[in-house]
Order: structure tokens, then C-alpha cells, then sequence
């Protein structure tokens, strides 16, 4: 299993991501546990411009607004090295 944080604060860009991110992984059928970051303090810790994308402990989108392709495409690399 994954772990996927989504960092924001609730605008609509970061709804946007996570709503993306849930998607994505409804397509791949892969096991996922998404959590929404919205606690600026939280997120300052991990990354320095919202939204931004993690996998377990791994940054992988930051400051853009990825779409469910280009998280599906980082999400099947990152299972495949993980693995």
C-alpha cells in the first residue's frame, strides 16, 4: 500500500489535485491510503509551494496542478521501483 498526501489549503487548485489524485488511483485499482494535508504549519514541513503530491515520504509534484495522466504515469514508476 501507498500512502498519498495531498498538500493545500483548500483552494481550488488543491482541490483540483486531490480530487486528480483520487482518480487516478480509482484507474489503476491500486491500494492507496490519500490524505489531505491542509495544515499550513504541516505543510510548510514538506514542501514550499501548494499543492504538492507526496508518495509515502517522497515529493513528487510541487507548485503545479498535475493532471490524472501525469499522476498515473509517477504513480506506476514509483510502484514499480518500490517494488
Amino acid at each position: 500500500m501507498v500512502v498519498i498526501r495531498v498538500f493545500g489549503t483548500g483552494c481550488q487548485k488543491c482541490q483540483e489535485v486531490y480530487e486528480n489524485v483520487k482518480k487516478a488511483v480509482e484507474e489503476l485499482g491500486i491500494d492507496a491510503e490519500i490524505i489531505k494535508v491542509t495544515d499550513v504549519d504541516e505543510i510548510a514541513n514538506w514542501i514550499y509551494v501548494t499543492p504538492g503530491v507526496a508518495f509515502d515520504d517522497y515529493i513528487i509534484f510541487e507548485g503545479k496542478v498535475p493532471t490524472v495522466e501525469e499522476i498515473k504515469e509517477e504513480l506506476k514508476s514509483y510502484l514499480e521501483e518500490k517494488e
